[in-house]
């Protein structure tokens, strides 16, 4: 576990380091199973083609989690989130080979508050497009 980060250390505009997530079909199905969310649409090209979606495509969840995976790891404690919000903007279409999508996600202290709070501000991408909008999380600092 990485050491507590104290409040007093944080500048806003601090860059978080940024992380490159590889999502595959296989990610799908055991989210699928963690989660209880077995829509079609996750697992099933030919009923999401159906539906007019370019492919399978990640759960909007599984997506913010693997946002949330930045600012956890920063943090170094995944309890220190206080709050944690996105707007989900696009979908994460999965192909079905042997290299599926890759989110990237890129973080950066916005603000401090009172209470040794700051206020992330993700920014996660697939293909260069953002898929996650005003995703922003406030964690607890030492």
């Amino acid at each position: 576990m990485a050491a507590a980060i104290r409040y007093d250390d944080v500048e806003v505009g601090s860059a978080l380091p940024g992380q490159t997530f590889p999502v595959r079909r296989a990610d799908l199905v055991r989210y699928c199973g963690a989660s209880g969310d077995f829509n079609v649409i996750h697992w099933n090209e030919r009923v999401a083609r159906s539906v007019g979606l370019p492919d399978v495509i990640a759960h909007g969840m599984f997506t913010m989690a693997l946002a949330a995976r930045v600012v956890t790891d920063w943090a170094g404690d995944p309890g220190a989130v206080v709050d944690y919000g996105v707007r989900f903007t696009r979908p994460v279409p999965v192909p079905d080979d042997d290299v599926g999508s890759t989110v990237e996600v890129e973080a950066a202290v916005a603000a401090k508050l009172p209470d040794r709070r700051v206020r992330v501000d993700l920014k996660a991408t697939y293909a260069g497009t953002t898929v996650l909008g005003r995703a922003q999380a406030v964690v607890a600092l030492a």
